[in-house]
């Protein structure tokens, strides 16, 4: 896979980054976002999926 993209949290600022992914979540790398459950959240603070928006 290649074109990776990053997503960044509006709340806290954490990145999701599609080639790291989130194992501590159950995300595995390489996992697109929309790949993730709407129900994911942010790791760091809580925020729901849709706090996060693609990093230019």
């Amino acid at each position: 896979m290649s074109d990776f993209k990053r997503y960044h949290c509006l709340e806290c600022e954490h990145i999701y980054d599609e080639a790291i992914g989130d194992i501590d979540s159950g995300i595995a790398p390489g996992t697109r976002w929309e790949d993730i459950p709407d129900d994911w959240s942010c790791p760091i603070c809580g925020a729901p999926k849709s706090f996060f928006k693609l990093m230019k």
